[in-house]
C-alpha cells in the first residue's frame, strides 16, 4: 500500500507529546484508565503487593495504610490511586500539594472524608510545610490540632477525624521530608514500561477509541513512546489522526512510522527537545561537561522539565550521563544524531568527567 504524506501540513501539533502536565490530548483520559488492579498492565511487582494489602485490609475490615507513590510522570500514579479505591470499595477524593495553600484547606478536606476513604495528593513534595505539620497527627493519630484566635486567648482544639488512607504522590521522592517519608506504610515506585507491555496498552486504548490497529502498529508506538503510557496514548490519538485521513482509518506499521516521523518522533522515541539537547552540548560545549540551568538557558526550556521528563529517558538510553561537574553526551549520542564522534570517544568508553 502506498501512503502520501507529503501534503501533511494539518496536522501540526499545538502542544507538545512529552511534558510534565497533563494537556488537552489528555481531557478523556479518565475514559482509558482501567478500573481495576486486573485490567491494569504493567508494574507487575507494585501490583502483587498492592493486592495482598488491599486484601489483607478488607479482611480486617480496615482502612488501608498510607501509600506512596513515585516515579517519573505519566506512568499511572492517578490511575492506581483510583483502582485502590474501587477495589477497598470506597470514595477517593482528588487534589494536589499546591493546591492546599493553608492548614484550613487541609483540615476541611480531612474533616469531609468517611470511614476508609481516600485522599489522594498529587505532587506532594510540594506541600507548604506549614500544612505539611498538620498532615503528621492526621496520618498518624487520624487527629487534627486546630488553634483558634491569637495571642494569650489562643486555644488549641483536637478534632478527632475518620480513619482514611492518603495516597501521595510524587516525581521527586527525594524532596519529601524525611517525618512525612516515613509516615507512610507503603511505598511504591513505578518504573518505565517495556515496549511489550506498552503495546498492549495501545491495542487496549485503541478498542476503547474505536480505532483499528494492527499489532505491528501498536508496538511501533510503543516503541517510541519512552516508556510511558501517558505518552503511548497521545501518540495513539495523533497517529488516528493520519490514518483516518490519509490511510483509510487503519492504524499499521507504516502509517506509525510516517505519523510519528512527521510529528518529529524518532524511531527511538526521540523528539525535537530530546536532539536539541544533545545538539547543544556537543555544539557549544564540546560534549560537557555544562550545568543544567546553562543548558535549559541555551535551549529555551525549563531546568526542572529537563531533569524531570527529558534526562531521565536519555540517560537510560545511555545518550546522557550526569557527573558532578554537568551534563556529558555519550559517542551514542553523536552516532545517534549521525555526527562524528571525537577521538576521545572512539575507543569504546564513552565520555566521563574525571
Amino acid at each position: 500500500m502506498s501512503i502520501d504524506f507529503s501534503d501533511s501540513g494539518g496536522f501540526e501539533t499545538e502542544e507538545p507529546l512529552v511534558t510534565t502536565t497533563l494537556t488537552r490530548d489528555d481531557e478523556n483520559e479518565g475514559s482509558l484508565r482501567p478500573k481495576s488492579l486486573t485490567e491494569y498492565i504493567g508494574q507487575k511487582k507494585a501490583k502483587e503487593n498492592l493486592s495482598i494489602f488491599i486484601q489483607a485490609a478488607k479482611l480486617r475490615g480496615e482502612s488501608l495504610d498510607h501509600v506512596l507513590l513515585h516515579g517519573p510522570p505519566g506512568l499511572g500514579k492517578t490511575t492506581l490511586s483510583g483502582i485502590i479505591a474501587n477495589e477497598m470499595g470506597v470514595n477517593i477524593r482528588i487534589t494536589s500539594g499546591p493546591a492546599i495553600e493553608k492548614p484550613g484547606d487541609l483540615a476541611a478536606l480531612l474533616t469531609n472524608l468517611a470511614e476508609n476513604d481516600i485522599l489522594f495528593v498529587d505532587e506532594i513534595h510540594r506541600l507548604n510545610r506549614s500544612v505539611e505539620e498538620i498532615l503528621y497527627p492526621a496520618m498518624e493519630d487520624f487527629a487534627i490540632d486546630i488553634i483558634i484566635g491569637k495571642g494569650p486567648s489562643a486555644n488549641s482544639i483536637r478534632l478527632d477525624l475518620p480513619r482514611f488512607t492518603l495516597i501521595g504522590a510524587t516525581t521527586r521522592a527525594g524532596q519529601l521530608s524525611a517525618p512525612l517519608r516515613d509516615r507512610f506504610g507503603v511505598t511504591l515506585r513505578l518504573e518505565l514500561y517495556t515496549p511489550e507491555e506498552l503495546s498492549l496498552i495501545v491495542r487496549r486504548s485503541a478498542g476503547i477509541l474505536e480505532v483499528p490497529i494492527e499489532e505491528e502498529g501498536a508496538m511501533e508506538i510503543a516503541r517510541r513512546s519512552r516508556g510511558t503510557p501517558r505518552i503511548a496514548n497521545r501518540m495513539l490519538r495523533r497517529v488516528r489522526d493520519f490514518a483516518q485521513v490519509i490511510a483509510g482509518g487503519v492504524i499499521t506499521r507504516e502509517v506509525a512510522d510516517r505519523a510519528l516521523s512527521a510529528l518529529e518522533v524518532d524511531y527511538l522515541g526521540l523528539d525535537a527537545i530530546d536532539r536539541r539537547m544533545l545538539a547543544s552540548i556537543i555544539e557549544h560545549y564540546g560534549g560537557g561537561p555544562v550545568g543544567l540551568e546553562t543548558l535549559a538557558a541555551t535551549i529555551n526550556e525549563e531546568a526542572v522539565t529537563l531533569e524531570d521528563v527529558y534526562e531521565p529517558y536519555l540517560m537510560q538510553m545511555g545518550f546522557l550521563t550526569r557527573t558532578p561537574r554537568g551534563r556529558c553526551v555519550t559517542r551514542r549520542a553523536y552516532e545517534h544524531l549521525g555526527l562524528q564522534v571525537p577521538g576521545s570517544l572512539t575507543g569504546g568508553l564513552d565520555q566521563l568527567s574525571l
